[in-house]
């Protein structure tokens, strides 16, 4: 119910400096439209990696086993203060092979060393809760939910230690959510 009652006709058509105006959003959004594939395809933007459910305990075990089987040291992380987080196993898989990165309050483990050149293919999950894996200083994100294992084919193009930081919040340790890749 309205404090007076409506005029007849009470829509007006837009007019003047209104339709040059509805005219520019509609044609930015049309703009818009086209760019989103054209930037998902010729831009390299956006992943087109794999998504498989997982159950996280046996992700779990395959990244356990992958560590097993491919550990070639130890690195420090210097971000946390936890002792249970300060050390983790540092693993260099197999060129073209599979490395397994896992996300869980508040660590991304283990620490991986990959090679210039060479074609690996990550894969993310998380244990317990969402996380956000953003590779810096590349800005390179992706979000890490429990139960899929996302699959990515990377190729690393530059030698370097990049740091992998959580950006999605993650609870009272999300600021000490820290890992490593390191490239040679």
């Amino acid at each position: 119910m309205s404090l007076r009652p409506l005029t007849s006709p009470w829509f007006h058509g837009p007019a003047g400096h209104e339709k040059i105006w509805l005219g520019c959003a509609l044609l930015w959004c049309f703009v818009m439209s086209l760019m989103m594939p054209y930037w998902h395809f010729r831009g390299k933007q956006n992943s087109t990696g794999e998504a498989y459910t997982v159950a996280p305990v046996a992700y779990l075990a395959r990244a356990e086993a992958f560590v097993k089987s491919n550990r070639v040291g130890t690195w420090k992380n210097q971000a946390s203060n936890n002792p249970l987080l300060t050390e983790l196993p540092l693993v260099e898989p197999a060129p073209g092979g599979d490395a397994y990165l896992v996300a869980r309050m508040w660590q991304w483990y283990p620490a991986l060393r990959l090679h210039v050149g060479e074609t690996y293919r990550l894969h993310l999950s998380s244990l317990d809760l969402q996380h956000g894996f953003s590779l810096q200083p590349l800005n390179m994100n992706f979000q890490v939910i429990p139960g899929y294992d996302h699959v990515l084919t990377i190729t690393p193009t530059s030698r370097g230690e990049f740091t992998i930081v959580c950006n999605e919040f993650c609870g009272m340790g999300h600021h000490l959510m820290s890992g490593k890749i390191f490239v040679e």
